[in-house]
């Protein structure tokens, strides 16, 4: 079943140095944008991360130091990706959790702004974990009926993470063939931020969901409390989440 579109979407995957968000970083990266139209356009480049990639992680994705020792960095092409995307839902495999917070932190360390919230997230890893619990390759298997040739690879993960989406809406009746509707029902908690530090409660407002004020709202907190602010802001908290904190710190202050 093709996807009804009011707007483009742009499916990706990055291969990385490892799994911190916070300080790892990309060392491919493929997006596939589907127009509303069905047109599709595809962009895969290499980045040089700056830092070593480690063996194991090397023998995961098949990329090693020598294979992007002349790459871009991803400062160098950042506004490139950022205007490929422009004006595009996201959708991945596992991408709410991993792809789409470190892609955050790569876009926010080059200096470009980055924003999610009036972007529908889908993840493809999250509708297929509530329907039937695999993974990418059984579910390419599952779907598709299709073995996964060159897993993770960057473009072979995203075109079969487009296919299996397609693929679900035609198995599944009870999933509306709408970009909101499928963000939405891909989410499992309500971020205000991209690594679910921040939620939003019942109702609507952001609320600490770590540490001695989990549950606790954040403007209050930073209210009576203001050192919390400084002390988030200067730990190893991801940008993206720290960007959340000040508009929230902000917000506060104009009231």
């Amino acid at each position: 079943m093709k996807l009804k579109l009011g707007k483009p979407i742009a499916f990706f995957d990055l291969e990385t140095t490892g799994v911190d968000v916070a300080t790892d970083r990309i060392v491919e990266i493929s997006i596939v944008k589907i127009m509303p139209n069905g047109d599709k356009e595809i962009k895969t480049k290499r980045i040089n991360p700056t830092i070593p990639i480690p063996a194991a992680s090397s023998a995961v994705h098949g990329i090693t130091d020598a294979d992007v020792a002349d790459a871009p960095t991803f400062a160098a092409v950042a506004k490139e990706f950022s205007k490929f995307i422009e004006g595009c839902d996201l959708g991945g495999f596992n991408s709410n959790k991993f792809d789409i917070p470190l892609l955050a932190e790569e876009f926010l360390r080059a200096d470009v702004d980055f924003d999610v919230s009036k972007r529908s997230l889908v993840d493809v890893q999250n509708i297929f974990h509530k329907l039937e619990q695999r993974t990418l390759s059984a579910a390419y298997q599952f779907y598709c009926n299709k073995n996964l040739d060159n897993a993770h690879s960057a473009e072979a993960d995203t075109v079969a993470t487009y296919e299996i989406l397609e693929a679900q809406l035609e198995k599944y009746p009870e999933l509306e063939n709408n970009i909101k509707f499928l963000g939405e029902f891909s989410q499992r908690t309500n971020n205000a931020d991209l690594m679910g530090r921040i939620v939003f409660d019942e109702n609507g407002i952001e609320v600490f969901n770590f540490g001695k004020h989990k549950g606790k709202s954040v403007e209050q907190i930073f209210e009576i409390e203001p050192g919390y602010y400084s002390w988030m802001m200067n730990g190893d908290f991801p940008l993206y989440t720290k960007k959340v904190l000040t508009n929230i710190k902000l917000r506060g202050l104009k009231k």
